[in-house]
């Protein structure tokens, strides 16, 4: 059987297998390959997403990002990768500065390596995030309040963006279950979504720190383009053609093991 007689799930499972390997596939170059209009390969794309087996993007689709679960198992994974990040995500927080912590287990783990004696004014809609601020005597803790999402593992809805609207902060250390060049960062819950684009609107600068599997996936809500992103925390086996191209868009990028 040629390309172009391909049934509808044999094209499927060819592109589950071309997401797995090459990440972002586009209509129009599969339409190509298999012989079929771009309508087809579009309705197979839905399909797809309605199925959760990939996101759909602008001109094609993108696999679908590991990082769901709840918060406590979200702690449980990649533990010493995230302690990585979160030590050179620390060197990026100017001691005396406000910042918010956005809900997420590398952000834990960045509040965890913050030193004890640093001096700081923190936010965060996580208990989680709080209850690891607190340990540290140098810094004044915010925990704004709400209905607790127990997947997101924090606030979220009216009374945390009441909360969120009375800050300033210099800086918001942003979570993400996805990001993407074209995406760019996304999240699995529409509050979160809500929450975190009204948390980055309140603060001059937004830092994420990812772990390399969240590169080139997507969740169903957009919260931040690429462009927006003033730093990027992530590990050393990210390409560095990868990185330039976030550079590019104006995102200076940290590599843990590497940053000043």
């Amino acid at each position: 059987m040629n390309m172009n007689e391909l049934l509808m799930q044999e094209r499927q499972s060819a592109i589950s297998r071309k997401l797995q390997t090459h990440g972002r596939v586009l209509a129009a170059t599969l339409a190509v390959e298999f012989g079929v209009s771009e309508d087809t390969v579009r309705r197979d794309l839905r399909e797809m997403a309605a199925a959760g087996l990939c996101e759909r993007v602008y001109g094609g689709a993108l696999p679908v990002s590991s990082a769901g679960g709840s918060m406590k198992h979200r702690m449980g994974v990649a533990s010493d990768r995230k302690r990585a990040l979160a030590l050179a995500a620390v060197s990026q927080i100017a001691p005396g500065s406000m910042v918010f912590f956005d809900a997420g287990s590398t952000n834990l783990a960045i509040a965890a390596a913050l030193p004890p004696d640093m001096t700081l004014s923190a936010a965060t809609n996580s208990p989680a995030i709080a209850a690891a601020l607190i340990e540290k005597p140098a810094i004044s803790v915010i925990l704004i309040g709400g209905m607790i999402d127990r997947q997101v593992g924090g606030a979220l809805g009216a009374k945390a963006m009441r909360d969120m609207e009375t800050l300033s902060p210099d800086l918001c250390i942003l979570g993400a279950c996805g990001i993407d060049l074209a995406t760019g960062v996304t999240t699995f819950g529409f509050e979160d979504a809500e929450f975190k684009r009204f948390a980055t609107s309140r603060s001059r600068k937004v830092m994420v720190a990812v772990t390399s599997e969240k590169f080139g996936t997507a969740a169903p809500h957009a919260v931040l383009q690429v462009a927006h992103c003033e730093c990027l925390v992530v590990e050393r086996d990210v390409e560095p053609d990868v990185l330039a191209q976030y550079r590019d868009r104006g995102c200076r990028t940290i590599v843990a093991g590497e940053a000043a």
